[in-house]
């Protein structure tokens, strides 16, 4: 363990039976509604399995992006949204950690794909500032977190350089999210 996770240990150990209210997830948000699904997976792991430590944050691995794949999209798909979400944090809501817009693609995203550098990826930064692929990384000894990853196709081109925060994103969207689909995978530090 690394040093700053040591430390870190008490903060988790005292948060540990605080978690977020998994209603306020992006997926309950009725901007964000459809009853279209798109099936989500990831050669990586499987829904619910432990995610790899390579995909994740800071002091657990290098930060690279999960492959993802997807079934046909729907008819009229103009763009795709992604975002990452940490359904445990201790706060109100879950915590955002990667939102990511690009052009439909079939079948989905190579591993280590979700780049700053790619400009076929526009990210939306979350609330660190942080406008890349974030990956899990929970509090030292505060548990397992889950993190979903939320898939939507939308019938318009979102520019994210235009909007602020999550907010504006609803409000985007709002009536243009044709399909959507899911993918959660664990981790515990």
């Amino acid at each position: 363990m690394h040093p700053v996770e040591i430390l870190l240990l008490p903060l988790g150990w005292a948060l540990r039976k605080r978690r977020s209210d998994e209603s306020a997830s992006i997926a309950d948000l009725p901007e964000f509604a459809t009853a279209n699904r798109i099936v989500l997976t990831s050669p990586n792991f499987r829904d619910g399995e432990v995610i790899p430590a390579k995909h994740c944050g800071l002091f657990i691995g290098d930060e690279i992006s999960p492959a993802l794949t997807w079934d046909e999209l729907p008819a009229g798909t103009a763009d795709l949204i992604l975002v990452i979400e940490d359904l445990d944090v201790p706060t109100a809501a879950p915590g955002i950690h990667t939102i990511a817009e690009f052009a439909p693609r079939s079948g989905g995203l190579p591993e280590g794909a979700l780049t700053p550098e790619d400009s076929g990826f526009r990210f939306l930064p979350n609330r660190r500032g942080q406008a890349k692929y974030v990956g899990p990384r929970p509090i030292p000894g505060h548990g397992t977190h889950r993190y979903r990853f939320h898939l939507y196709a939308v019938d318009i081109d979102v520019d994210l350089t235009k909007i602020a925060d999550v907010g504006q994103l609803r409000s985007a969207v709002d009536g243009h999210v044709l399909a959507s689909g899911t993918l959660t995978g664990t981790r515990k530090s």
